[in-house]
């Protein structure tokens, strides 16, 4: 039975954590690998490729394959489901809606989601709650022109970022944190005081090299995030 990615990617890895690849050492070229573990180029290159994005070896066009010198190490982050992280630590989910707009994407938009001008976009502002107390402030536009369908989304009823994930893959996502300060608005949708210090969080996600949507994410005094790598 050819072995799996999986297999292969183990594999290779023992072989560099023993030292037979010590770091900086050249491994053997797809096909070749191919042909000793008896599987596709397509299985090989799949265990590879994850390899890679572990940051364990380094790929470049001409030059092959090779052990990096030293792990390179970097921190991974899901797009959260507020609902999901809420009902974790074992409080109550609310959503609600506080207004829904299409409106023409504003210049500092059109720059930010790389947008061609007259582009529309869905502009929401959101509340999520956890056992009645305010958790997160979502200030968040859509667009239009990518995604018509959200024109007619009840988002009164439909998180949107659960309805975004049912409607469309990402293929990247760049994600900002940064401390800002309450203005009044704020601090009355989260319930503390103007000036208050609090954790910003700004997403842009992608699809294809256009932009789906820009999300901004005011989390409640004392919020903590964590992250894995």
């Amino acid at each position: 039975m050819a072995a799996t990615y999986r297999e292969i990617k183990a594999d290779i890895l023992g072989r560099i954590t023993r030292g037979d690849w010590p770091p900086g050492s050249l491994i053997p070229g797809e096909m070749e690998l191919a042909e000793s573990y008896g599987a596709a180029r397509a299985t090989v290159n799949r265990a590879m490729r994850e390899l890679a994005e572990d940051g364990i070896i380094e790929r470049k066009r001409k030059s092959g394959t090779r052990v990096r010198m030293s792990p390179l190490r970097q921190a991974r982050f899901d797009i959260p489901v507020v609902r999901r992280e809420i009902e974790e630590q074992g409080a109550a989910y609310r959503y609600a809606l506080v207004s829904s707009e299409a409106v023409v994407a504003p210049d500092w938009l059109r720059a930010r989601m790389a947008l061609a001008a007259g582009t529309e976009v869905l502009h929401l502002v959101c509340l999520h709650f956890a056992d009645a107390a305010p958790w997160q402030h979502e200030d968040r536009w859509i667009n239009l022109g990518l995604l018509p369908q959200a024109r007619d989304a009840d988002f009164a009823t439909s998180v949107p970022t659960e309805w975004l994930m049912s409607q469309i893959p990402f293929s990247a996502v760049e994600i900002s944190i940064s401390a800002t300060a309450a203005d009044r608005a704020l601090a009355a949708h989260l319930d503390c005081s103007a000036g208050d210090p609090l954790m910003m969080t700004e997403r842009l996600t992608r699809w294809n090299d256009q932009t789906v949507t820009y999300v901004r994410l005011v989390h409640r005094p004392g919020h903590r995030m964590t992250t894995r790598y």
